[in-house]
């Protein structure tokens, strides 16, 4: 076959790709990940990577990060705006014409100490990249070189949305307040899992990860000596009560089949051994998939909290924090898109390395 049928036959094929993609045809997919391969591409993201570790912000913070990011997307000429909720960025790759289809990746880190020793450990006391967000944005920055690299290929436009705060501080929202997702189409979002081996993918349509929420109570009571608590209204006591109680919303009121779940993981309370506290500040984390059973898991806290501290003989104030820490709805795949990623994702990996 002649060079000019070779490259004719290319070109018909790519005019094809997203026809051939649906039918596990197009060599896009394979294309990508060996240029993606590349040595020199690897050590760059691994570097990118690197640097964000060792220099782990926290929510709305991630300015060093930031710039980071904007300061890559200036060496491989793509436009962005920014700031959007105080760090973030929206980069833009194609023809700035529809369909517009996004990929995010979140920035922040948490505050938790690294505990293990290597060479590019944090070198900030008591923050971390715990969750692998540092991975996320060497991963988009990637994916950013490589699209820009094909950018003649692309038959629309790639957003790129670099997400601040993520870890509960409702970055996502306030991102697409500011407009990151106008005239978006579709958006793929990808999480890194120690689970998984290297090469492996997984996901499903529907509800993929629970909405979630967070309360705080404080249950007062009357303080008093330990020897004599006959003269003391216990919040102890009424406290311990209530997160027994809490537990009973899942194992007696939930359906089996509707996924729940309530976590107490803070108590606060009295500070010697001999003392009754006048007051008690309990506080944890509420989720569920369906919005329905989401909100009427938050009626029952509300009712339970209060309710078993009355039987107690005590009074509870309940916070929702929805400033501090607003409700995340629960993530729900399309199964369009979803279906789309399994073919992509089998062209390029094999089928077999594609998981549920």
């Amino acid at each position: 076959m002649s060079l000019f049928n070779w490259v004719s036959l290319g070109f018909f094929l790519y005019l094809l790709s997203p026809i051939l993609s649906l039918n596990g045809s197009s060599d896009i997919p394979s294309r990508f990940l060996n240029y993606a391969k590349k040595e020199e591409l690897f050590d760059w993201m691994v570097g990118v990577r690197r640097k964000i570790h060792e220099n782990p912000e926290l929510g709305f913070e991630e300015f060093e990060t930031s710039k980071l990011v904007r300061a890559e997307l200036d060496k491989i000429g793509v436009k962005y705006k920014h700031p959007l909720s105080v760090t973030g960025v929206v980069g833009f790759i194609g023809s700035g014409k529809p369909p517009f289809v996004a990929l995010r990746a979140d920035m922040d880190a948490l505050t938790m100490q690294e505990m293990v020793e290597w060479e590019y450990k944090s070198k900030v006391p008591g923050k971390m990249h715990a969750c692998g967000h540092d991975s996320h944005v060497a991963m988009l920055l990637g994916a950013a070189k490589i699209l820009q690299d094909h950018r003649e290929e692309l038959k629309g436009t790639v957003v790129l949305i670099f997400q601040p705060a993520e870890e509960g501080g409702g970055g996502a929202k306030k991102m697409i307040d500011e407009g990151a997702l106008e005239n978006v189409n579709a958006i793929f979002g990808l999480h890194v899992a120690n689970k998984l081996p290297i090469g492996e993918v997984a996901s499903r349509h529907g509800p993929l990860l629970a909405g979630s929420g967070f309360f705080e109570a404080v249950i007062s009571g009357k303080g008093g000596h330990a020897a004599i608590p006959q003269h003391s209204i216990d919040p102890i006591l009424a406290a311990s009560n209530v997160i027994v109680s809490l537990q009973h919303l899942v194992s007696r009121e939930a359906d089996p089949l509707d996924s729940q779940v309530v976590t107490v993981a803070k108590f606060q309370g009295g500070g010697a051994f001999n003392v009754i506290p006048d007051a008690v500040t309990i506080g944890g984390t509420f989720r569920a998939f369906l919005k329905e059973s989401f909100m009427q898991l938050k009626q029952r806290i509300e009712e339970v909290v209060t309710g078993q501290a009355a039987v107690q003989r005590c009074k509870a104030v309940i916070n929702f924090l929805e400033i501090e820490k607003p409700f995340f709805p629960p993530t729900i795949n399309d199964k369009y898109l979803h279906d789309y990623f399994r073919i992509v994702a089998s062209d390029m990996l094999g089928i077999d390395k594609v998981k549920d």
